[in-house]
């Protein structure tokens, strides 16, 4: 059982990623214009773009549902790590590069507190 201020801390960490996520992932959607442009200029062809939006958001909404959460986590741990690679390669400034290790972070971070479940996987001490 998570007490309710691990649960509610856990939500609040969880939600800055997902809104993160959910705007990154709708602009792509919506193909907006400057959002294509750096989608392109990291070297992904224009037409990657709604394919890779639909993922994205895909991940995001198996994280959101509770029963679903962790192979959520697991989806979008993946989807970050290219993300990651992708600004490395493009040859991205820090902020860009640790930007998506940062997402990932309080996916993580946001679902350990809220799911007691993980906690035997990570055993953290006090």
């Amino acid at each position: 059982m998570v007490s309710a201020t691990k649960l509610w801390t856990g939500r609040v960490l969880s939600a800055l990623p997902v809104l993160y996520l959910l705007l990154v992932g709708g602009t792509r959607l919506l193909r907006v214009e400057g959002v294509m442009e750096w989608f392109t200029g990291l070297g992904w062809p224009a037409s990657l773009a709604v394919p890779t939006a639909i993922l994205e958001l895909a991940c995001t909404a198996l994280y959101v549902y509770p029963r679903t959460a962790v192979l959520g986590a697991l989806l979008l741990t993946g989807y970050l790590g290219g993300a990651t690679a992708t600004n490395l390669r493009a040859g991205s400034d820090a902020f860009h590069i640790l930007l998506p290790v940062l997402v990932g972070a309080l996916l993580w971070g946001g679902l350990y507190l809220r799911e007691a479940r993980l906690h035997p996987l990570l055993p953290l001490r006090k």
